[in-house]
């Protein structure tokens, strides 16, 4: 979507974000696994993940979630300084998901915006810049004053 009309999409920045994708949602596992380390071993579908049982300690989960995020660093540092800003700015949802479990019904919610932030991403990327102006929708009710104001295209 963020690639111009008729182009395909530049195979450099699918490869960058697959990579990318790849790696932050392992190290957002591992900072579900390392958060949840006490919780999980209550819970009989987790009471065998590596933390939990001692095969993995916790200072190897950080050197791994360290090794990780310098993986994802790297990726992310191939994009434009907006990109690399917004990126960075997704480990606050990234760390924050696993603990909203405690504190809200809805912790897919922030899940759902962690995912999500890579569209975020992806059109800063190819655009170099986000616009996060609101839009007014009103046009959709095909309402012919919206329709006229300055700055304003309609799509038939």
């Amino acid at each position: 979507m963020a690639a111009q009309a008729g182009a395909l999409p530049d195979l450099k920045m699918i490869a960058l974000f697959g990579a990318g994708a790849f790696v932050m949602r392992g190290a957002g596992c591992t900072i579900n696994d390392m958060w949840d380390k006490d919780l999980d071993k209550k819970v009989e579908r987790t009471k065998d993940r590596p933390l939990v049982t001692g095969s993995v300690s916790t200072s190897d989960a950080w050197m791994f979630l360290a090794a990780q995020l310098s993986v994802a660093l790297t990726i992310l540092l191939q994009l434009n300084w907006y990109s690399v800003f917004l990126g960075a700015s997704s480990l606050v949802l990234v760390v924050a998901y696993p603990l909203m479990k405690r504190v809200t019904y809805w912790p897919q919610l922030v899940l759902g915006m962690t995912f999500n932030w890579g569209a975020l991403l992806g059109w800063s990327a190819v655009q170099g810049s986000c616009d996060w102006r609101i839009r007014n929708t009103s046009c959709l009710f095909n309402d012919s004053e919206v329709e006229n104001t300055p700055g304003w295209e309609a799509y038939d």
